[in-house]
């Protein structure tokens, strides 16, 4: 440059260029060379001193710290053994922190001059600025396999556990970790890929035996067949790159956009914010601004990462770990809206009005810079009057406006009436060793239901825009109730002395009005299963038919790309229908949209199935050392073999078999879900109190056993031997075995 920069050039330098912003960048950008540092040096005091550059750094700039996933580069070991890593990511104008690495048992032996990815936590060390986990070496992806090792004379072979896998692996003498045998191994592929013969592995992690805790989730991910590694074009492609800039995107940096989320979040991918609508037509009103991870800036459609976000469907996730969608690079740093650093977002501006509706919404692809990453449990306190240091300063100007935007959402909400369920979620907490410690049912505080009324809104306004435009979508579906399962709630509801509206169209709030009649009532948990197994599954679709559950008839997946691959193909259409850049939806994605629709449906089923057997193994693993001890629950489904059984301690559910009913034969009636002593006619159905004794509890499988010592507060009932297959007693016939007796009507629906 011929010229010195004025102080302009340089604070719309800083402003373009959040990334590049420490003093050699700024030099390096207006070719200031030598002794004309020292004037730059001036320049920049008296910017600082004027308050402008504080004030754009502090909105405009990362901090002279860094970002919580990072490129480390190992340095030799010092005199007492420490590892220490220089970061290849500093930016920071001061001196370069120094980051000690603490290794676990199971990492591999790293040597100076690997280059690793690795999470930083700050600390307040006199040696160290940063502690780092490895999270991978920079260029290592090996195979990973998951098996039970059989130790040899010289080694030791490795027996996949896979689905279809009978190729075993070669464990050399030195590489078995010091794993015993019949031991849960989880091992790497050591050396080329063998042309002829078994290929060799190294042990990396020992789980120990296949029935014990921290075997559990891996066992259900191979069972299910989740990808739980990435090949090393996705790692490539992912480490590749840089933080987006502001170019072709609207500055959000000023704008107090928080994340909300759980405490043991590792990523963040939506922010909001909300205020008063200042405009005098919309008395009452509010803004409501969600941010959301522009996770299609880095993942385009074609390339690798992209196929293999496709292939995953949804991230996994389970008590002790997490199978991400996308490499941690992206899931955990780059897409991850972390507090205090420039992130690329999708953002939605929406106006509801004091009722709650939706009157406007305009969305923009920006750069936003949160202020603070908070917790529900904070916020909540927050609110109910202890805020701590964190959220004290946030308190008047965004958590109180956050929660009044909430009361008006929920008006709205009471206004639709969506399904109202009362299904509380457990929560399986570990220790460090992976053993579990604890069951507890989660709290559902305002402030995740401010979040989640959020999201819906962002979601509806997405579906919505691109409706408008034309653009084509994949709609988040959830049909109505078939009629047969209608028919078998109706006589579920009679049979507890409630009623369920019939001969009209059913509405959400049709199912609320049983539901809010039973609340309270001793049959209210019986209504609630029986009304939750009427209900059909949610799935993708590029047709839209509604979704009955929220009472919504335009509804998209937008707010969670970083797990969930059908948000960012509803990010791609808002990319096309802006036409905000090259990097939106193609036509490859638009022709095959039916096709990921069925596929991305499946991989979530997938998915839970896996979750849940991963929960039932961990509570068998919980109950198995309290066999015997005596528990209260309630019925909670019937089949022709016996009773399942949900404890109200942990929720657990375990299966009481027709042996352990009582001592006669129990006929089975499925179309009331039934089942009736032939001789004393006692009639065992959903939701009835019992009480029973824990008789099995099995880790490996996650099945439990009871043995039934109550029901409804009365031993059952006693008949002539369970031999005996008398004739069930005379009773009424249902009106849904009436129902079956005639010709089914066949009930089409219109498609909107």
């Amino acid at each position: 440059m011929s010229r010195f920069p004025s102080k302009a050039e340089i604070l719309d330098w800083i402003t373009a260029n959040p990334t590049l912003t420490a003093k050699r960048d700024i030099a390096k950008a207006f070719g200031i060379k030598g002794a004309a540092r020292i004037d730059l040096k001036r320049l920049l005091k008296e910017l600082e001193a004027e308050g402008n550059l504080q004030k754009r750094k502090k909105a405009y700039r990362d901090p002279d710290r860094l970002p919580p996933v990072s490129v480390l580069q190992v340095q030799a070991p010092d005199e007492n053994g420490d590892l220490f890593a220089k970061p290849l990511e500093w930016q920071g104008e001061g001196t370069e922190p120094v980051v000690l690495l603490i290794l676990r048992a199971a990492d591999p032996a790293l040597g100076e001059g690997d280059r690793i990815l690795a999470r930083l936590t700050a600390v307040d060390a006199g040696d160290h600025a940063y502690e780092a986990r490895l999270i991978r070496r920079i260029g290592s992806n090996p195979r990973r396999i998951l098996g039970v090792f059989r130790k040899g004379s010289e080694g030791g072979r490795i027996v996949p556990i896979d689905k279809g896998s009978d190729k075993e692996w070669l464990v050399d003498a030195g590489a078995d970790h010091g794993a015993k045998d019949g031991e849960l191994v989880e091992a790497e592929q050591a050396g080329p890929k063998a042309r002829m013969g078994l290929q060799r592995a190294r042990i990396v992690t020992r789980l120990g035996d296949p029935s014990a805790p921290r075997a559990v989730s891996l066992i259900a991910i191979h069972q299910h067949g989740i990808p739980d590694d990435f090949p090393d074009k996705v790692m490539e492609e992912a480490d590749s790159f840089k933080p987006a800039g502001l170019k072709g995107r609207t500055d959000l940096r000023d704008l107090p956009l928080i994340t909300i989320d759980p405490s043991d979040a590792r990523d963040h991918d939506d922010a909001v914010y909300a205020q008063p609508d200042p405009d005098p037509q919309n008395a009452g009103g509010h803004i409501i601004w969600v941010a959301i991870a522009d996770v299609a800036h880095y993942v385009r459609s074609g390339t690798a990462l992209d196929r293999e976000a496709r292939k995953r469907g949804n991230s996994s996730y389970f008590p002790d770990r997490v199978v991400p969608m996308l490499p941690d690079r992206l899931s955990g740093d780059l897409c991850s809206l972390h507090e205090g650093v420039p992130r690329a977002c999708i953002a939605v501006e929406m106006r509801i009005s004091e009722s709650g509706a939706l009157i406007g919404k305009r969305f923009v692809r920006g750069l936003m810079r949160s202020p603070a990453a908070l917790n529900y449990e904070e916020v909540q306190a927050a609110i109910d009057g202890a805020p701590n240091d964190k959220t004290a300063p946030l308190l008047d100007d965004v958590l109180k406006p956050l929660y009044a935007a909430y009361d008006a959402l929920k008006r709205g909400r009471a206004e639709r009436q969506p399904l109202d369920l009362e299904l509380p979620e457990r929560r399986v907490v570990l220790d460090e060793d992976g053993k579990v410690t604890s069951i507890a049912f989660r709290d559902r505080l305002d402030a995740h239901k401010l979040i989640e009324e959020c999201m819906i809104l962002a979601n509806v306004a997405a579906a919505e825009v691109l409706i408008a435009k034309k653009q084509p979508l994949l709609f988040r579906v959830h049909e109505e109730p078939p009629q047969d399962k209608l028919e078998s709630l109706r006589d579920t509801a009679d049979a507890a002395g409630f009623t369920l509206a019939k001969g009209q169209v059913l509405k959400t709030w049709h199912l609320n009005k049983l539901l809010n009649d039973a609340a309270g009532s001793d049959e209210a948990e019986l209504i609630n299963i029986a009304t939750l197994r009427s209900m059909t599954q949610a799935y993708y679709s590029p047709k839209n038919f509604g979704h009955f559950g929220l009472a919504l008839q335009n509804y998209a997946h937008f707010t969670s790309p970083i797990r969930r691959y059908s948000d960012l193909i509803v990010h791609r259409a808002l990319i096309t229908a802006h036409g905000w850049g090259d990097d939106g939806l193609t036509r490859d994605d638009e022709d095959r949209l039916e096709q990921t629709a069925s596929h991305i449906s499946e991989t979530e089923r997938r998915s839970m199935l896996a979750e849940r057997d991963t929960t039932d193994r961990y509570l068998a693993a919980f109950l198995s050392e309290r066999v015997g001890d005596e528990f209260e629950g309630r019925i909670s489904g019937i089949a022709k073999f016996g009773v399942f059984a949900k404890l109200d301690e942990t929720g657990a559910d375990g299966l009481i078999p027709m042996r352990n009913l009582g001592s006669e034969y129990f006929h089975f009636d499925q179309d009331s879900g039934t089942l009736m002593g032939a001789d004393t006619g006692q009639v065992i159905g959903l939701g009835m109190r019992v009480l029973v004794r824990l008789s099995e509890a099995a880790p490996v499988t996650g099945g439990i056993a009871f043995e039934l010592l109550e029901i409804n507060g009365k031993p059952p009932k006693q008949g002539r031997g369970t031999q005996r297959r008398g004739k069930p007693a005379k009773r009424r016939v249902t009106r849904a075995a009436k129902v079956a007796r005639k010709k089914a009507t066949k009930v089409k629906r219109t498609r909107r």
